[in-house]
């Protein structure tokens, strides 16, 4: 479930227009953290306790020493640059895969605008592409969505929920039969088969809008198309290890090298001591943060918070495809002079004055001086 919240900041009026999305807890970065952030103050504190209650002085100092050179060389792991990058590119990618995300609004419009006939055979057959494209799009999404798979774990599915009939059905599993590969561009095609034979009937009035047809259904098979190669090709594992060996190292050694140390000792940055580490808890929480923002968008084809809501999209094609698909004649308001009617003959009527033979606007000056005098 996507969490919404920009609609609560419509209107930017007055200081820290962001501050009043701090409170909310679902979908929030405390949600994320706050596992990783207790396990960190429990080192932390561990350490901390060990050096101030159970050392002697001499371990102490030799303590200290191992803090310093955890502080020192901590420094080197350039977190920033990989972590940033890395979310980078994992926020290219997610805004991809959303981009690649089949709609058959299109489709639909222009099946209702160039597949004609009011007749049952007519209905029929656009019917028939309506439930082709939407079974393509439930096909794909049962690939990529585990929440989908669980809705329609086989075909049989399908048939009890509409989608597919049982001829279609004995089709697929023969041919699932001959080729393990997957048959997500099946019904895309028969949509294609079902808008040619419309051609032929007569249905379909020109090549063009035949053309337009087909070309949309494929603009959808190839979409569809995307998502799989998107759930298929992953960011090497490589990448993703190295960004979180780099995180969390830094912060392992960051519960020693981040210890406030014996002010009378007059190390280097340890003016002061402190119990609560406030700034390495606000670092720590930066980076996690910016860390599990990569976590929930490397693959938003999940049942988080922060995925695309697929279960909610399939009832959404289905209703807006027939909707706009099949809407017969009743669904087309009837035309009537509308209250901008007048103003638009006025306006037309003014401008063919000007488009007449001998006017100038010097002689329509003339007239005007002449009428005023």
């Amino acid at each position: 479930m996507v969490v919404r919240y920009t609609n609560k900041i419509a209107n930017t009026k007055g200081f820290g227009s962001f501050t009043r999305l701090l409170a909310k807890w679902k979908g929030s970065v405390y949600k994320l953290v706050w596992r990783d952030v207790l396990v960190y103050l429990l080192l932390y504190y561990l350490f901390s306790f060990i050096y101030r209650f159970a050392l002697d002085d001499v371990q102490k100092r030799v303590f200290e020493k191992v803090s310093l050179h955890c502080s020192h060389f901590r420094t080197l792991i350039p977190i920033s640059f990989v972590l940033g990058f890395y979310v980078s590119l994992i926020v290219s990618r997610w805004w991809g895969m959303y981009l690649s995300m089949p709609w058959p609004d299109t489709a639909s419009i222009l099946l209702s605008t160039h597949f004609h006939g009011t007749d049952a055979r007519s209905r029929m057959m656009r019917c028939t592409v309506i439930r082709y494209l939407n079974l393509g799009i439930l096909m794909t999404f049962c690939m990529i969505a585990p929440g989908v798979k669980a809705i329609y774990p086989g075909l049989e599915h399908f048939v009890e929920a509409g989608y597919l009939t049982e001829s279609e059905k004995e089709t697929l599993d023969r041919l699932e039969r001959k080729s393990s590969q997957h048959k997500t561009y099946l019904p895309f095609l028969w949509a294609c088969k079902v808008v040619e034979r419309g051609r032929r009937e007569g249905k379909v009035k020109d090549e063009i809008s035949q053309k337009s047809l087909t070309d949309e259904i494929l603009r959808l098979r190839g979409c569809c198309g995307e998502l799989l190669g998107w759930d298929d090709y992953n960011i090497p594992l490589v990448y993703t290890q190295v960004v979180t060996i780099a995180v969390y190292s830094f912060f392992l050694f960051s519960v020693l090298g981040e210890q406030f140390l014996d002010p009378a000792q007059n190390y280097p940055n340890n003016l002061i001591d402190l119990y609560v580490p406030i700034f390495s808890l606000l670092q720590f929480v930066f980076y996690i943060g910016w860390l599990k923002v990569a976590e929930s968008l490397i693959n938003p084809f999940g049942e988080d918070e922060h995925d695309f809501e697929f279960t909610a999209l399939i009832g959404r094609h289905l209703e807006m495809s027939y909707m706009l698909g099949d809407c017969g004649e009743a669904g087309f308001p009837t035309m009537v002079s509308e209250a901008y009617w007048d103003a638009t003959l006025a306006a037309q009527n003014e401008a063919s004055q000007f488009n007449q033979p001998g006017f100038s606007l010097a002689n329509q000056f003339a007239v005007d001086s002449n009428s005023v005098a």
